[in-house]
């Protein structure tokens, strides 16, 4: 019984962490909602791991785990960004962030039900989105990107990656059926060119590497679709 549990006590540790960063979050302690959303997503990360190696999957646990990720990687980065707007006195307009949570529950409920997503991603995953919002606070003091920060760009950000959540475009995935250079080249590139640019820039470029994904997905699956 307890064997059978485990991934469920990991997910909910991922929700329950969720739950901890829209906290921090309404406190504008927006380094705590970073380390919130990067603790949770390795809790995500855990429990389907632990499951496969149990050999336990639930459908409960299914369920379970879109319902966590709601909260962690859907309402959480769209608080954030309400709060970016919310300093800006945006006013009726800082709602528009919450179009994050309302497209993260679509792309999660998608998930479930496209079998298209084995081994590549269709839209934006959620976890990305979350980083690179939940991350965006570092680039706050960068000087020429403080344009980000503007009521425009936000509302902008707000729009554009909450259709790349649910777009028909597919995204790399980094699951690996074997370490074939050939096979797996763009996989590579990505962890290699993250690991660089935060070995560097450390948190501040978190969200750069996911523009940099976004970037990848697109050249792979237009120009080089058969690797």
């Amino acid at each position: 019984m307890i064997k059978k549990n485990i991934p469920n006590i990991i997910t909910a540790a991922n929700l329950f962490t969720g739950a901890v960063g829209v906290y921090f979050a309404s406190q504008f302690e927006f380094e705590w909602v970073a380390f919130c959303i990067v603790l949770a997503a390795v809790f995500d990360f855990l429990d389907g791991m632990l499951a496969r190696l149990l050999k336990v999957h639930s459908e409960i646990g299914k369920q379970l785990d879109s319902l966590a990720d709601m909260v962690t990687f859907g309402f959480l980065p769209s608080y954030v960004l309400f709060q970016f707007l919310q300093m800006n006195d945006a006013g009726i307009l800082s709602f528009t962030a919450f179009l994050i949570a309302v497209f993260s529950a679509f792309r999660l409920a998608k998930f479930n039900i496209d079998t298209r997503q084995s081994e590549e991603f269709i839209g934006l995953p959620t976890p990305a989105n979350a980083l690179f919002l939940g991350f965006l606070f570092f680039l706050m003091d960068v000087e020429m990107l403080g344009f980000l920060f503007e009521t425009p760009a936000l509302l902008t950000i707000s729009v554009v990656f909450s259709l790349l959540l649910v777009a028909e475009l597919p995204m790399i995935a980094l699951k690996f059926k074997n370490f074939s250079i050939k096979e797996n080249i763009f996989r590579y590139l990505t962890i290699i060119m993250a690991i660089i640019l935060i070995s560097i820039f450390q948190f501040s470029a978190i969200p750069v590497v996911i523009l940099l994904y976004i970037l990848l997905s697109m050249i792979k699956f237009t120009l080089f679709p058969r690797i």
